[in-house]
């Protein structure tokens, strides 16, 4: 049995037309938090932290389109991770292969970004977290998985997966991402990053039962389902 004092505290923020989700994931025993991918509400999430008792440390971003961290989107500016940095001094993760991308399409000085990459370690308070580069959707799309909890950002969704046919976008990398994260165990919580579901978030184990898009079980299969 999990003592409940050890879990993660995870607070799902749903913002904007894109059905986002915001997150605040956080220590219950020290009150120390990360925000991730702060789109769209960057400074509401930060009022949602201190109002549940949190002091944030970090911004941790799953990759860098501008519905996650903010910029230029279709002739709209998306308030992110530039505004948020700009009352908060806090440092933003994101996975090395996207960093330059970042600080080009939100301004953020390089000062404020610590690269990541597969398997490093965040800490959150006494929580460990681990980041899992899972690429398909982005080059640098990655999760964070604390405890039994994964904030998959745009690779898993519940029932459904991230797109694969936008700019840096590769099928065959998301073949290989979304068949990591079936190997994960089946109890894992799965909170992904848009609201595009039956319900905000998921398991494992119920993503293999009902999500279509693990069932391939070879590469072969996966471009046969995806055409």
């Amino acid at each position: 049995m999990r003592d409940p004092a050890e879990e993660p505290v995870l607070l799902q923020i749903h913002a904007g037309p894109m059905a986002n989700c915001l997150y605040i994931v956080g220590d219950p025993a020290t009150r120390r938090a990360v925000v991730v991918d702060p789109a769209f509400e960057p400074l509401e999430l930060m009022a949602r932290a201190e109002s549940e008792g949190f002091e944030v440390e970090a911004v941790f971003a799953t990759h860098t389109h501008p519905d996650h961290v903010g910029g230029a989107l279709m002739g709209f500016e998306i308030p992110g991770i530039a505004e948020l940095l700009a009352s908060h001094d806090l440092p933003v993760y994101i996975h090395d292969v996207e960093a330059e991308h970042m600080i080009r399409q939100t301004g953020v000085g390089e000062a404020s970004v610590r690269r990541y990459r597969d398997g490093d370690v965040l800490e959150i308070g006494a929580l460990t977290a681990r980041v899992l580069h899972t690429p398909g959707h982005s080059p640098g799309s990655s999760g964070l998985l604390v405890g039994h909890k994964l904030v998959a950002g745009d690779t898993l969704f519940v029932q459904g997966v991230g797109r694969i046919d936008l700019p840096g976008s590769d099928p065959e990398a998301m073949f290989h991402s979304l068949r990591r994260l079936a190997q994960l165990p089946p109890e894992t919580e799965i909170y992904p990053g848009h609201d595009y579901g039956p319900a905000p978030s998921s398991t494992i184990a119920q993503e293999l039962a009902r999500n279509p898009y693990l069932r391939p079980q070879t590469l072969e299969q996966w471009r046969m389902m995806m055409g």
